[in-house]
Order: C-alpha cells, then structure tokens, then sequence
C-alpha cells in the first residue's frame, strides 16, 4: 500500500509531497539511486525552430552552439547579477528549459521580447509536462536534464571559483506528459525532503534559496556548472568577466553542520554571526538522516575559512563550498 504523502505547507515545494512517511529511509534511498521524485511544480518552457540554438546562445551564459542533450545555463540583468537559472534538455527538434515555480511570468516575457526575427517558436507547456527528479544519470524516452559533472564531489579542497562538494549530487529531471507522471513515479516515491537533503549535503545552490537580487555566479560556485567563460556576448557578461579576472565577491556559499542538541532546526533567513557579527543568512536547512542538521548560507568573503559560526544562537562549523580568493 502506497504511504500517505506529507505536505510541507511553508515552502515552495508545498504543492508536491515533502515526504512519505519516512523522509530518513528516502534519503538512503536516493543515495542508492532508487526512487523517483515528484517536481510537477516546476514550470517547462519548450522553444522550438531552426535557430534555437543560436538565439539561447545570445541570451544565456552557456556556450550552446554546438548540438548538445543536457546543460545549465543562467539568465542575468545587465548588472551581471542572476536572473533565471535553467536546465536545459534538447531532443533534437525542441530546446525544454526547466525553471523553478513562478519563475515563468518574468522569464516567458523577457524570451518573447528578445525573439526580433530568430525563427523559435516559444511555450509554457507546465501545464501539459511534468518534471520528475531520480538518482544518478537516467536514460527515458523523454526529454532527460542531467545534473553536470561539476556538481560530482571534489576530492581537493576548493580553489578560486572552483567548488568544493562535499557529496555529489548526480541527478537527472524527466520531462514526461503531466497524463503519465504517476505512471513515472511508479511505486517506490521520494519526498522533496529527501531531494533537498541530497542537493544541500552536496552543497549546490539552488535559485530562489542561495539566490537575492544581488547575486553573481561566482558566490555560488556555478562558474563551473552554468557559465562558459570564452563564449560571445550576453548580457551581464561584463560583470562575469570584470569579477573573475580582476574582482572578489562579496560573498561566498558554504555548507554548514548545525549542533543537533536542540530538537527544532533553525528557519530559514536566521542571521548568521561571526564573533559577534551579522555576516550573512541561512539559506537551505535539511535535517540529514547521517550528519543531522545541514544548512547552507551565503557569508561575507572575508570571514575565515576555519571560523566557527552562529546560527541564531546555535553554533555551527562551516566547510567552504567556493572560495573566492
């Protein structure tokens, strides 16, 4: 008999379950490569034509040329700071670009407005596909996003703008006809739970969490992952090239491990100190079912690597995801 899901009426994710039952048990699961996650909340764009390729090169901060399956990609403001973050799937006769819920209503406009008179046919079809979140590198007959080889765990310890991950996080996203989503997700189901856990042991931003309207690339540690530095022109890519040749950012992402004393994790926007100063937020939190309670927060550049911090009142040692030195 199929648990009962259990919905986590505060997030974003409220509309899809948090958890079945036993969010402990997915998330061994999950690292084992099995199950299947329910992400229909997610929005699909579907850009169709002969120039799609060139025209999303022109606009995004991946070099899409060349026939690709499976990448990431960044929409920016002039100002170099992140828009939209993508994942983008091509199948050969369309480009499907899956962006987190509500992002659509500002992403579809600026699509349309910068279409001139590149042949690509542009739709919301959220309303007609599904996304569905599985362990590992999944093949399907369905349009298929792979998580990028950067987002695997880094056996060295993080340099300038290239990451350190803790974990890997190795996933694919199933674009599949929202008629057939529970023939997908089959029987053995994930909650988002054990999904967040899996991205925030791993230490991978996520937009609308790690991201304000302030953020560049370079804080999060997706240089690596969504942007290609000797590619042509976009927008914002002054700001990419400026910081990255010749800047610091103001901050930077680490992972933290909560002290688990205490039963209740902290929420989501509690203040992070060090030695007694507000130095930044706390932007995910997951209680893991092996380290207890992980966060990720995005802090000032020039807090020390080794430094210990508050959560709140609740201490809290920090493993740097993107050193921006």
């Amino acid at each position: 008999m199929t648990a009962i899901p259990m919905m986590d009426d505060k997030s974003i994710d409220a509309t899809v379950p948090w958890h079945y039952g036993d969010p402990f048990k997915e998330q061994r699961n999950l690292l084992a490569g099995v199950g299947r996650v329910d992400l229909s909340h997610r929005e699909i764009i579907r850009v169709a034509g002969p120039d799609r390729h060139e025209w999303l090169h022109a606009l995004l901060t991946q070099h899409l040329l060349e026939p690709f399956t499976s990448t990431q990609a960044l929409s920016l403001s002039p100002n170099g700071h992140i828009e939209h973050d993508l994942h983008l799937v091509d199948d050969g006769v369309a480009t499907w670009l899956i962006i987190e819920s509500g992002n659509a209503e500002t992403l579809l406009p600026y699509l349309k407005k910068m279409k001139f008179r590149a042949d690509v046919e542009i739709e919301n079809v959220s309303d007609t596909f599904a996304v569905v979140g599985a362990p590992g590198w999944v093949q399907s007959v369905y349009p298929v996003w792979h998580s990028p080889a950067a987002y695997l765990a880094s056996p060295e310890p993080a340099v300038a703008y290239v990451p350190n991950r803790p974990a890997s996080w190795q996933v694919s996203e199933i674009i599949v006809p929202s008629e057939l989503l529970d023939d997908e997700l089959a029987d053995e189901r994930i909650g988002t739970w054990a999904w967040e856990a899996h991205r925030i042991r791993a230490g991978v931003a996520r937009f609308g969490f790690e991201t304000d309207s302030r953020t560049i690339a370079h804080e999060l540690g997706l240089i690596t992952p969504a942007v290609h530095l000797q590619k042509g022109c976009y927008r914002g890519q002054e700001t990419v090239a400026k910081v990255y040749n010749l800047g610091k950012p103001p901050r930077r992402l680490v992972q933290l491990q909560i002290d688990g004393s205490t039963n209740e994790l902290p929420a989501l926007g509690t203040p992070v100190f060090s030695e007694g100063v507000e130095v930044g937020r706390l932007t995910s939190i997951t209680q893991d079912y092996e380290s207890g309670p992980l966060g990720l927060a995005v802090i000032k550049r020039n807090v020390p690597l080794d430094a210990t911090l508050l959560v709140g009142e609740v201490a809290a040692a920090q493993t740097p995801i993107v050193v921006a030195d």
